[in-house]
């Protein structure tokens, strides 16, 4: 065995049994805190120490409180830190809160629509309100235009998280396809009789035969949704709708048609790039403030979008989603429109939020856009807008259900925040959070290269803040040494970010300009299948003849109707689909590897520690 193959096979072995001791997450804490040296990162150093965790969830960081920009900037970091952190929310009844705050939403829901079911005669319903409702109205039209039910069926898409009979760590597209049969009355009954077998036909007739594995005829009747939590923050959980899975599948294709609509009027929900560069301008002219809003996807009441949406996008909205939901052993009907969970959600409540920007823009006639990039965008609950226009549209957004953040909404200081970009003057103020203990290699890297990064960030991307030279490299310590493998800036969290001198890389061979890259990957693990499942997982993934190659979860996909371009394809490209084996992956189950695979022209320099 060679020496690079006995090396590799060596830092293998620590990389899969090596796990991380508490105290370096504690040491990690109390370092970072003392490296940044200020008031702020003190009084969380104390109260860390003596347990003070409540303390630590409520504190907040206000901009103007600070005259410089690097107090606020250290004060900030020392904040955010363990703001998300899970060790501190150990004996924090997290579950109750979040239950208590979806009550007062879903409350507030219901107030909506019993506005909406008699608008004529809400007080809020006049002046300017009723202009600007109807302008609403019209620009959500125009942006939907007609809705087009051969695209749904063509946009149709799993998504990566579970369904009502699926669960998380099995959810791959093979199981989905081989096991998926979950449905509620509503949607079942809009879709014509012929959808299945004509559209999909091979998917079909496995339906008809009991869906697989699962052994449920198909359609599979739900109720509706399965309302659960998932971690949030140091505060609170997050309370989520689980779909079914069918009603997911066209949920995601609504999604789809409302995303490309959006796309035509500037607006990208792919790219967060658009409000990171909005926030960064308005923090340096402040012509535009950063508005957030709280649980924005558990405020979009039924009422509310009804009075906004054409009808016939409204009614197969109305049908795709899930009207009641399962909390514990309780049937609910929901007041909102649509949950978090909802394959739609995201995209919707970006359409309205974009909507009443923009009118009420129109409305005080103020540019939307200018030279330097656009006033006015929006990426969900994300919102840019001029100054001018932020009581106005604040409020239309309660008119329309919505509750503002003000702690978290930024326009009366220089600071701005939006899509995890935070600028401060036009500095990079963006913090670091440590979300749970460092247990393996994978989370140092990760928690190592963050603190390399935001070294970088201090020092406005010319060198590195040598004050937390220490921590960084007091992590660095921590692993291995077989595993302190060396990576570039902007190649990901498999091994220590460095620059050139730091990391030595090796020279590609055979004359190839270069250097290859030894970093550590995640990859799910492998099972043998076979059947239906498999084939339309593996045709959905294909190219068809005249559309070209299709890319992951996010990119777009074409659905299994067409299958005939696929076999085309396939019969063209045999050693390809060889390639592909009867190997799914387990979702539920990574395996870390060292890849030797990466290749990389030139070597991203963050310069010295100063």
């Amino acid at each position: 065995m060679s020496f690079a193959k006995r090396s590799t096979r060596v830092a293998l072995q620590h990389l899969r049994k090596f796990r991380v001791a508490p105290v370096v997450t504690t040491g990690f804490i109390t370092d970072f805190l003392q490296a940044l040296d200020c008031p702020r990162a003190l009084a969380v150093d104390i109260l860390f120490r003596n347990g003070e965790y409540a303390q630590i969830a409520k504190l907040e960081c206000d901009p103007l409180a600070y005259n410089a920009v690097p107090e606020f900037r250290a004060a900030y970091a020392a904040t955010n830190l363990l703001s998300k952190y899970k060790g501190l929310t150990l004996n924090v009844g997290l579950d109750e809160a979040a239950w208590i705050k979806f009550s007062e939403f879903e409350d507030l829901c219901g107030q909506t629509n019993a506005r909406f079911k008699d608008l004529g005669c809400d007080p809020l319903f006049k002046g300017h309100v009723v202009w600007l409702h109807n302008a609403v109205r019209r620009k959500i039209a125009q942006i939907l235009g007609e809705f087009d039910a051969e695209e749904m069926i063509s946009d149709a898409n799993w998504g990566p998280g579970a369904s009502t009979l699926i669960k998380r760590r099995d959810a791959s597209s093979f199981n989905k396809f081989q096991c998926e049969t979950g449905i509620t009355r509503d949607l079942f009954d809009l879709l014509p009789r012929e959808t299945w077998p004509v559209n999909y036909p091979t998917w079909a007739a496995h339906l008809r035969t009991g869906g697989g594995s699962l052994n449920n005829s198909f359609p599979k009747f739900e109720v509706g949704n399965k309302v659960i939590t998932v971690p949030k923050d140091a505060k609170a959980n997050r309370v989520i709708a689980i779909e079914p899975g069918l009603n997911l599948w066209f949920q995601l294709a609504i999604g789809e048609m409302v995303r490309k609509r959006l796309l035509r009027f500037g607006i990208n929900l792919r790219k967060q790039e658009i409000n990171q560069d909005a926030a960064f301008r308005g923090s340096n002219d402040s012509q535009t403030a950063t508005l957030d809003f709280s649980s924005a996807s558990d405020s979009i009441s039924r009422g509310t979008v009804e009075a906004l949406l054409p009808w016939r996008w409204f009614s197969v909205m109305d049908s795709a989603r899930s009207r009641f939901g399962m909390q514990g052993g309780t049937l609910l009907e929901w007041k909102k429109f649509s949950s978090m969970g909802n394959g739609f959600t995201f995209p919707l409540e970006s359409l309205i939020f974009y909507a009443v920007a923009c009118c009420c823009a129109e409305y005080l006639h103020e540019p939307q856009i200018n030279a330097s990039g656009p006033l006015v965008s929006v990426y969900g609950d994300d919102v840019i807008i001029p100054i001018r226009c932020l009581a106005l549209f604040s409020e239309m957004s309660a008119f329309y259900g919505f509750t503002l953040n003000v702690k978290k909404s930024h326009f009366a200081s220089n600071f701005r925040e939006s899509c995890g970009a935070h600028f401060m003057e036009g500095v990079d103020c963006k913090p670091i959070y440590l979300k749970d203990r460092l247990s393996d290699v994978p989370s140092v890297f990760r928690l190592a290269n963050a603190v390399r990064l935001l070294a970088n960030r201090f020092c406005g991307s010319i060198a590195c803040d040598a004050k937390f030279r220490t921590v960084f490299e007091s992590l660095l310590s921590v692993v291995p040494k077989p595993c302190r493998l060396r990576i570039p800036s902007g190649y990901g969290d498999g091994g220590f970010i460095g620059n050139f001198d730091e990391s030595t890389p090796v020279r590609e061979r055979h004359g190839i300009e270069g250097y290859r890259i030894t970093h550590v990957v995640g990859a799910p693990k492998q099972r043998k299948e076979t059947g239906v499942g498999l084939l339309l997982a593996r045709l959905w993934a294909m190219p068809t003849q005249d559309r070209g190659y299709l890319h992951g979860p996010r990119g777009h996909k074409w659905s299994p109707r067409d299958i005939e371009p696929s076999l085309r394809w396939s019969r063209d490209h045999p050693d390809d689909v060889i390639s592909m084996g009867n190997f799914v992956p387990i979702p539920s189950r990574i395996e870390l590897r060292i890849s030797t695979k990466g290749h990389l022209r030139q070597w991203p320099d963050l310069g010295p520690w100063l």
